[in-house]
């Protein structure tokens, strides 16, 4: 039970005698989820503690009994009362060690700029934590390794920066080194929209001014970064998800691929898929459904040659007709 809980309902309040410690538990947790956000809805209680929302809205009012000062703003959801101070939050000896496998992550597969942060917020928690638990984590760093670096030639610290950008609308202006014109260095005026990993890397999703379109920059190719004083105004309410499935409907240099993989030639491409647009698996039984995106088909024709037998192709036919005449000229060639 959470430290603000057992404050605020005393052994003699009829809502502490009417409580079951599970629901005591599945309050606090409520209690700490509203002080993550400004306003959270009913909806969003109920899918994350499974619960119906005529349970959620019995929770809330067992808050306010319990004297939570609880406010609700109709279309946006409930909040806590400014100048309300709730007790500090403790971490949980698993919650812990969670954070300390995040952090192994955070730091082979992002830079620096949010590295840093990362280590600064880990050092808080271990503070609090009870002796016993931050000899556990102690015991625990050794054992727990990523050996995988995003590190390159053209390695930055601008995460944090373009992070900042994104939820303050301020433009950006980059010095960016393309890989499809020899290497050059070009400038954008951006408007960024979002980050996503995908291709074992990091890419900036933005509005570019010079080309009036939205564009995908790598972060490790981007030289210089400065943001800028002016702000701009969202041109579309988009979710990177939204952006890139969008982008697979409408734009025809980009197309999604599904292949059938059996599960041993799935388990030989867990690794090099990324390079390839994977964007989602699906286990079928004895075989792996997977999505891809591309703009090369040829490229996926060539790399798909490696595994023979081991796959089929769902869609689309323009890959099956690419691999049969690549096929027929493999054997022409050696024949």
């Amino acid at each position: 039970m959470s430290s603000s809980l057992r404050i605020l309902l005393k052994p003699d309040s009829s809502a502490y005698v009417l409580l079951s410690m599970n629901r005591i538990d599945r309050l606090s947790a409520i209690l700490i989820h509203l002080q993550t956000k400004k306003y959270v809805t009913a909806d969003e209680l109920a899918q994350r503690f499974e619960l119906s929302k005529r349970t959620v809205y019995r929770d809330i009012l067992a808050l306010e009994e319990a004297g939570i000062p609880l406010g609700a703003e109709p279309g946006k959801g409930y909040f806590i009362v400014d100048g309300f101070h709730l007790p500090p939050v403790m971490f949980t000896k698993d919650e812990a060690s969670a954070l300390l496998t995040a952090g192994k992550m955070v730091e082979k597969l992002t830079d620096q700029s949010v590295n840093k942060h990362f280590q600064s917020a880990m050092y808080k928690i271990k503070s609090v934590l009870p002796d016993v638990d931050k000899q556990y984590l102690e015991d625990l760093q050794s054992n727990i390794e990523v050996f995988y670096s995003l590190k390159s030639d053209f390695s930055n610290n601008y995460i944090s920066e373009i992070q900042s950008a994104m939820v303050h609308k301020r433009l950006i202006t980059i010095d960016y080194q393309s890989i499809s014109k020899d290497e050059e260095t070009c400038n954008r005026v951006l408007e960024p929209m979002g980050l996503c990993f995908y291709s074992l890397g990091w890419h900036l999703i933005a509005y570019c001014q010079l080309r009036n379109d939205y564009r995908d920059f790598r972060v490790d190719r981007i030289k210089q970064l400065k943001i800028l004083d002016q702000t701009f105004k969202r041109r579309q309410n988009l979710t990177v998800k939204e952006y890139f499935y969008n982008l697979t409907q409408a734009n025809t240099e980009f197309k999604e691929i599904c292949l059938r993989f059996d599960k041993s030639a799935a388990l030989q491409i867990q690794t090099i898929k990324y390079y390839y647009g994977f964007i989602d698996e699906e286990l079928n039984g004895s075989t792996v459904d997977m999505t891809f995106i591309t703009n090369d088909m040829k490229y996926m024709a060539r790399w798909l040659l490696m595994y023979a037998d081991g796959f089929e192709i769902v869609s689309p036919d323009e890959l099956r007709i690419l691999m049969r005449e690549k096929i027929s000229a493999l054997k022409n060639h050696f024949l």
